[in-house]
């Protein structure tokens, strides 16, 4: 049975952590890992040793230490959640479960900015995952002047085996069905394998 990798793409409060939880509990089989939760982690005991300047590699090095342990001794599928917005980035996590056996799944939250500012004005999220912005809508405004620049680019066909674009919350069920739909079509085609592999056996056995 081949195993996804479903990993979201979008700017704060897209969607992207209530899509993953939302996701984990109708996927059999899978396992969610969130970079905020690393984040927030690190600054709760290890904040003598998070980077000043420059990308937090610490909180890099944690995801990966607990992705290449999903992907080795474990059979989920992967929910990886956090922005995935670089594409260079992005690209090589992709090569990455590729090499590894999994088919990739691609879920960008394309939220219209005025939504966004506003879920901000409103948000309830805890601060604790931060290093250096002093709140969610300065790390809004960045990744703003990050895509108007350029500097971040969206996903597009061909960069994973599949690609979901969400546009407004009430579509993100439906992209939740057919994730799982794709999960099922992969055991189902696994379990026709075997039963096929199962007939042939029979049907030697009688002619031997």
């Amino acid at each position: 049975m081949k195993r996804l990798v479903i990993l979201t793409v979008g700017k704060t409060h897209s969607g992207k952590t209530t899509f993953a939880k939302t996701l984990e509990q109708q996927l059999t089989n899978c396992v969610v890992i969130d970079q905020d939760n690393h984040a927030d982690f690190i600054n709760a005991h290890y904040m003598s040793l998070r980077p000043t300047h420059g990308p937090n590699t610490l909180k890099y090095a944690v995801t990966n230490t607990i992705v290449d342990y999903a992907v080795q001794k474990t059979d989920f599928h992967l929910i990886l959640c956090n922005s995935n917005r670089d594409a260079k980035s992005r690209l090589k996590t992709l090569a990455y479960f590729r090499e590894h056996g999994f088919e990739s799944v691609l879920v960008h939250f394309d939220i219209p900015d005025d939504v966004l500012q506003e879920r901000v004005s409103k948000s309830q999220r805890s601060k604790s995952i931060f290093r250096t912005a002093a709140n969610f809508n300065e790390v809004l405004q960045r990744q703003t002047e990050e895509s108007s620049k350029g500097i971040i680019s969206d996903p597009v066909e061909g960069e994973a085996n599949y690609l979901f674009v969400i546009k407004d919350s009430g579509e993100v069920q439906a992209v939740i069905q057919s994730i799982v739909a794709l999960s099922m079509r992969g055991y189902e085609f696994g379990e026709l394998q075997c039963d096929m592999s199962k007939r042939c056996r029979d049907e030697q056995a009688n002619n031997d």
